[in-house]
């Protein structure tokens, strides 16, 4: 399996480096977005290759902003949808937490794509029927459209802890914004555009229970590349 992301030189950068740390999935995105970004502009979101993140992609997302403080994913990984209970695809981002943690979840959000900003979250959640009181980690980083607008969001959100009775809800700890120059991006408005992307596929998925869960050694990567070749 694959553990580099392609920078702006096309060589292979490797993210084996974060391999030690527990959340390794987010720490992992953070290097393959900072790979593309190469410290210039924010990354388009159709050079967001699957294979960069191949060890991460369970529990990676990309989200679209389609208002002010509201982002809607538009791919996830297996794991947001084991915590739910049901396929996740086309819900708002906010869902999967609290009500208490939707208006700091939204100002991040809005600090994502408007600063642009990189965001990094420590995650809780109570204990349930069957399962454990989780933890977690969380990071965003922008994405711009095809038209130059910074409405979409790479993410990753990964928890530790039996998920037990679903739906597994959120709450946000020690929130962390770090804002960056990025000439040349536009902030998206209030309600952007969806632009065709050559990366993962998007197909809308209406709401449906997930599978029955497997066991660790059969589960794989809930998204899949896409070549597209028009």
């Amino acid at each position: 399996m694959s553990g580099g992301a392609s920078g702006r030189n096309g060589k292979v950068v490797s993210l084996m480096a974060h391999a030690g740390n527990r959340f390794h999935a987010p720490a992992l995105v953070e290097g393959y977005w900072h790979a593309l970004r190469g410290g210039g502009d924010v990354p388009l979101r159709a050079r967001v290759d699957p294979r960069g993140i191949e060890d991460a992609l369970e529990y990676a997302f990309i989200a679209e902003r389609i208002a002010p403080g509201l982002a809607r994913l538009r791919i996830a990984g297996m794991h947001l949808s084991d915590l739910m209970g049901m396929e996740v695809r086309g819900m708002p981002l906010s869902a999967m937490f609290a009500a208490p943690a939707r208006p700091a979840l939204a100002e991040a959000l809005e600090q994502v794509c408007a600063a642009p900003a990189t965001v990094w979250a420590t995650l809780e959640a109570g204990e349930a029927p069957g399962g454990d009181a989780l933890r977690g980690r969380m990071f965003l980083a922008p994405l711009k459209s095809d038209f130059g607008e910074v409405n979409r969001i790479l993410g990753c959100l990964q928890t530790f802890g039996r998920i037990g009775r679903t739906p597994r809800r959120l709450v946000l700890r020690d929130l962390r914004t770090s804002p960056f120059e990025a000439p040349g991006a536009q902030p998206a408005p209030a309600a952007a555009a969806t632009a065709p992307v050559t990366g993962f596929s998007e197909a809308p998925a209406p709401f449906a229970h997930a599978p029955k869960a497997q066991g660790p050694d059969d589960r794989r990567p809930a998204l899949r590349l896409v070549c597209d070749n028009d």
